[in-house]
């Protein structure tokens, strides 16, 4: 069985941001068969439609790490009701030019926590409409949305809540079968 190469992608800028620990928590709970890389948003500028064609080095290398991926694994932290700043920038730079979408076609999943009860489902319904359009694919269920996330993750970061820690691992279990269903990956 080949291998599957996962891209991750935070919702954050912040060192030891919830969306970043529920990806570190991905990496350690992943199947043997997945491999889970995670991007480095940190130094990306704003988008600017301008500079598309020839977009800053950071953002030229996220984008061929995305386009390699055989899918996609969105960490979000919700802001205001809906995606960060941060990641609706990377979902930007990752579009475009359109004709090179990195995210055309692929098979996605999606993680949330906010320190709220409502564990940053807005954040992920926004993100699912973003799909629909960016011709992506992402999983249904098991969903996972970490409320009062400030409570679930240790002062490094750490995610230590074993609920939110198995409905992850079931998440890329079934990432990982809809991936290779999709893409025709034995």
């Amino acid at each position: 069985m080949s291998d599957l190469e996962i891209f991750g992608v935070p919702g954050s800028l912040r060192k030891n941001a919830y969306s970043l620990g529920l990806l570190r928590a991905a990496q350690e709970l992943a199947p043997k068969d997945m491999h889970i890389e995670v991007a480095d948003i940190r130094a990306f500028p704003v988008f600017n439609q301008d500079d598309e064609d020839h977009p800053p080095e950071p953002v030229r290398v996220f984008q061929e790490k995305a386009r390699a991926a055989h899918a996609i694994l969105f960490s979000l932290n919700e802001h205001n009701y809906g995606l960060s700043a941060a990641e609706k920038n990377a979902l930007d730079w990752g579009s475009r030019p359109y004709p090179k979408s990195a995210w055309n076609g692929k098979p996605a999943g999606i993680m949330s926590a906010s320190i709220g009860m409502i564990g940053g489902a807005r954040a992920q319904y926004e993100l699912r409409q973003s799909m629909v359009f960016l011709n992506m694919f992402p999983i249904n269920r098991p969903e996972v949305i970490v409320p009062f996330a400030a409570q679930k993750f240790d002062a490094n970061g750490r995610l230590t809540d074993e609920t939110s820690r198995k409905f992850i691992s079931d998440h890329l279990t079934e990432l990982a079968r809809f991936t290779r269903v999709l893409l025709r990956i034995p």
